[in-house]
């Protein structure tokens, strides 16, 4: 299926543990009512991988595929978009211009002389950005997006066609949050962050109750619950927003299993740790979607008990895997940053200790996040095609 490999994972001691509410219900029925309603809304397929599950040992692979997720590739549209209309209409309301402005007031332009005095920014490994891109021109701000060194080409000019400008930052992705940050603070902009700190918790909530529709959807298209899902990790914002909503439909028993880049694992440090840590370093991996140091304070909240475990895996695996998925029939195509939760579950069926821990078997019903396709096309074809 893939080659053997090496791989960490460590199981969450504080599992199950109560805690508080990170995502409340009525946030996420305002999102849910919200999203569903735009122009373009339509739940993303979930496909059956029957001949990987068969090979892999698993009763059931289902892969929910974000790439055509509003033409911008990835599930982040979701959740970017969103809290830049809800920022909007806030500000529109605190100015007096508009009490209850509407996503459809703002997409017809009719606060346009308001909004286009609004600017937003946020920092991304380009899919984030492109949502809160997208997001500021079509309810009508205007939007500044920064981003660091190493992200691709092709995905700062997949931001900058919905009119952002664009701020390269020396560093990794973190020094990029806190570049915009200060920025923002500068110029009196409104930060559209999809990672959470002190402080600053309710855009980063929006942008996560937004993100659970891509869960609800899921769990409206599985005929039976999942003894386990896999999701990819990053900052943790999607990690929880699954977590939650998987709580909510299905109860405390399925197994959620977060999976990150070896070389930007902090999540699972975290884990390690019981607390958040920082992983320093350029944080340099293929999944750029998951190159992220630093894990989000509301994020943690959830996942420090709703987690199961923990897996970080490799580039190579990850670039084996959207090979696999290119050649099912059809294709599925998949970026660098959503297969990781299929190269954790691959790898950890094919090692025994790793199996029996996290509790896999031939009747185990597996759902995986297919967050993202080719969201920089020439990257994709030089991994896969190359």
């Amino acid at each position: 299926m893939i080659e053997k490999r090496p791989f960490r994972y460590f199981l969450n001691r504080n599992h199950g543990m109560l805690g508080i509410a990170v995502l409340p219900e009525s946030g996420y029925a305002r999102a849910k009512a919200e999203i569903t309603t735009w122009p373009g809304y339509a739940p993303t397929p979930l496909v059956a991988l029957d001949a990987i599950a068969k090979s892999a040992g698993v009763a059931r692979l289902q892969y929910k595929d974000e790439a055509a997720r509003f033409g911008l590739a990835s599930f982040k549209a979701l959740g970017g978009a969103y809290a830049v209309m809800r920022v909007l209409q806030a500000e529109l309301a605190k100015r007096d211009v508009a009490r209850e402005a509407t996503s459809a007031d703002l997409i017809e332009g009719r606060y346009k002389d308001a909004t286009s005095k609004i600017s937003v920014c946020c920092a991304t490994d380009g899919n984030h950005g492109r949502s809160v891109a997208w997001g500021a021109e079509r309810f009508g701000a205007a939007c500044v997006i920064f981003v660091h060194e190493t992200v691709s080409q092709g995905r700062r000019d997949a931001i900058a066609k919905y009119g952002a400008a664009i701020r390269v930052v020396p560093g990794n992705y973190d020094d990029a949050v806190r570049e915009a940050q200060k920025q923002a603070e500068a110029n009196g902009w409104f930060v559209v962050s999809d990672t959470s700190y002190p402080g600053y918790t309710e855009v980063p909530r929006d942008v996560m109750q937004g993100y659970r529709l891509m869960a609800d959807e899921a769990a409206e298209q599985i005929s039976e619950a999942p003894t386990h899902v896999f999701i990819q990790g990053g900052v943790g914002g999607v990690a929880a927003a699954v977590s939650v909503q998987m709580r909510a439909r299905f109860g405390a028993g399925v197994k959620l299993i977060i999976a990150e880049p070896d070389k930007a694992d902090c999540l699972l440090a975290s884990a390690e740790a019981g607390e958040p840590v920082t992983v320093p370093g350029d944080l340099d991996t293929l999944m750029a979607g998951l190159a992220c140091g630093e894990p989000s304070l509301l994020a943690w909240q959830e996942l420090e008990r709703g987690a199961f475990a923990f897996i970080s895996v490799s580039d190579e695996s990850a670039v084996e895997c959207m090979k696999l998925l290119a050649h099912q029939t059809p294709p599925i195509v998949a970026g660098e940053s959503a297969v990781a939760g299929l190269v954790a579950l691959l790898l950890a069926m094919q090692e025994p200790y790793a199996r029996g821990a996290l509790g896999l078997g031939p009747d185990s019903r597996v759902l995986l996040f297919g967050t993202e396709g080719a969201t920089d096309p020439e990257v994709y074809d030089n991994l896969v095609k190359g």
